[in-house]
């Protein structure tokens, strides 16, 4: 569908697209949902491991919630944990305050869905200046919707895979080991330019060689790369 404002033609959103933006990052979610599913289930057991994947739907507060119950942690540190690494949820909240003009009662339904991907997401669609103040809200409130629907599922289905899994031999590994992979391809994806580009094989062949040279360290390999390329000098010409 499209609109126009003065002689410029306003491409809008159709319905798969909304399905279909979020598809890779619900793609890395479930392969994290996979891990933490492996890793939860010999220390809090199965059920426990789903249930808290539905009732709270954060990744890293998951894992450091497992970490700390193995190491024996209580209640207060659980909570002092839980409120540091959700901080950020407050600045994220406030920026989309100005941006969708939902009912309060609608608005809370999604901060449920508001996580780091979703928030990128609502925040890219309602960039479009040539859009009304009411356009751009409608569109950032349907993509943080439908993205945080999509993610949220890709999340327990990767949670649950990751129960079931946990007991074959190699599961966590072979997730963890495809985990990064996969953040670079998803970087790919949104190569726009050639530098990019070049810049996005540049990191996954550090990837690569850090986890082939020094596997000890290979979790922090993509972090490694993202850092190289990114302070390289742009010699592409584009």
């Amino acid at each position: 569908m499209t609109g126009n404002v003065g002689e410029h033609p306003i491409e809008r959103p159709s319905a798969a697209s909304f399905l279909l933006t979020p598809l890779p990052a619900a793609l890395a979610i479930a392969v994290f949902g996979v891990l933490y599913g492996a890793a939860a289930r010999p220390l809090i057991g199965p059920e426990a491991t789903v249930v808290l994947s539905l009732l709270v739907f954060s990744g890293a507060l998951q894992f450091a919630t497992v970490g700390l119950i193995a190491a024996g942690a209580g209640p207060a540190a659980l909570l002092l944990t839980a409120l540091t690494l959700n901080l950020r949820h407050l600045v994220m909240g406030a920026v989309l305050r100005a941006r969708i003009r939902a009912p309060a009662a609608r608005r809370a339904l999604l901060a449920a869905v508001l996580v780091d991907e979703t928030f990128g997401f609502a925040v890219a669609a309602s960039t479009d200046a040539r859009l009304t103040t009411d356009e751009r809200s409608d569109l950032a409130e349907r993509t943080l919707a439908i993205s945080g629907v999509v993610c949220y599922a890709a999340w327990i289905a990767g949670s649950v895979l990751g129960v079931l899994g946990a007991g074959l031999p190699g599961m966590e590994r072979l997730a963890a080991a495809v985990f990064p992979v996969l953040f670079i391809g998803l970087a790919a994806l949104t190569t726009r330019t050639r530098s990019v580009a070049v810049r996005t094989v540049a990191a996954a062949a550090v990837t690569a060689v850090i986890c082939v040279a020094v596997p000890d360290v290979r979790a922090l390999a993509p972090v490694v790369a993202g850092v190289l390329v990114a302070i390289a000098p742009d010699r592409t010409g584009a």
